[in-house]
């Protein structure tokens, strides 16, 4: 019988993550390790279920500055991209400026953001910057992808350059753009949780990282991993939001939607 192709594609990834969280539990118990040291999973689901109410809170403002981030690094890098391919003195003058704020460290720029502006505003920038690049490259690559032969026809039909962009380089770009904000999603949630610790904002008792420090400082281990589960489960849930939204734009015209049968 043919399983499902949701079954095959996801059954075993699904079933070593099992295996995994059965063979920590089980160690646990074996060896009588303290939760101070390492909780047991049955541990951390029962902490996260006990401090829901403290932990939601933070939860949300984690979210809040997550998508402010990658929404403003969607409006950001797209529209730098279009410019970037209209023209090219843009991106020579931009593209140098873009790359120097991607490979230097967060960390570094969030105690000199915290001088001139608020907390919180601290950690949105922090956030959009780490989002920010890889999806201007993508777009801009996509932009740039598009078929010569079909450029050339479109100049051999006198078509405007701003009817090129909209009719051929912009459903070209499409599927790097929407790689890219797959990667943009992941990259905003660990900004988020980066700049509050590095700028500071964390002690004000904002999101996630105030309660993953909160819980360290008073060897809270149960709470600390409860936080960590909530933020691999939000990253997880926003990949998997961006990647069914790509599927779902590409639909089946596009090879990296459609996929090999295996």
């Amino acid at each position: 019988m043919r399983l499902p192709q949701w079954s095959r594609r996801y059954g075993p990834p699904s079933l070593v993550f099992v295996a995994m969280l059965a063979a920590w539990e089980a160690l646990v118990r074996l060896y009588d390790v303290p939760p101070y040291i390492l909780p047991a999973p049955s541990l951390v689901l029962e902490t996260l279920a006990a401090d829901w109410a403290t932990l939601l809170p933070a939860l949300l403002a984690t979210l809040k500055v997550t998508f402010g981030a990658l929404a403003a690094a969607v409006v950001g890098g797209v529209g730098l991209a279009l410019l970037f391919a209209q023209w090219k003195w843009v991106e020579r003058s931009f593209l140098p400026v873009a790359v120097v704020l991607q490979v230097t460290p967060i960390v570094a720029i969030a105690p000199l953001l915290l001088i001139y502006l608020e907390p919180s505003t601290a950690v949105l920038v922090c956030a959009f910057l780490v989002a920010f690049f890889p999806i201007l490259s993508n777009t801009a690559l996509g932009l740039a992808s598009a078929d010569r032969n079909l450029i050339d026809l479109f100049k051999l039909y006198r078509a405007s350059p701003w009817r090129t962009l909209v009719l051929l380089r912009l459903p070209a770009a499409l599927p790097y753009f929407l790689g890219g904000l797959r990667i943009g999603g992941g990259l905003a949630l660990i900004g988020a949780i980066v700049a509050e610790l590095a700028a500071g904002a964390a002690g004000k008792g904002a999101g996630l990282a105030f309660r993953i420090v909160e819980a360290g400082y008073r060897l809270n281990i149960p709470r600390m991993f409860a936080a960590l589960t909530l933020v691999s489960l939000t990253g997880i849930a926003i990949f998997a939001a961006l990647s069914a939204f790509s599927a779902y734009l590409l639909g089946r015209w596009h090879e990296s939607a459609l996929g090999p049968e295996r």
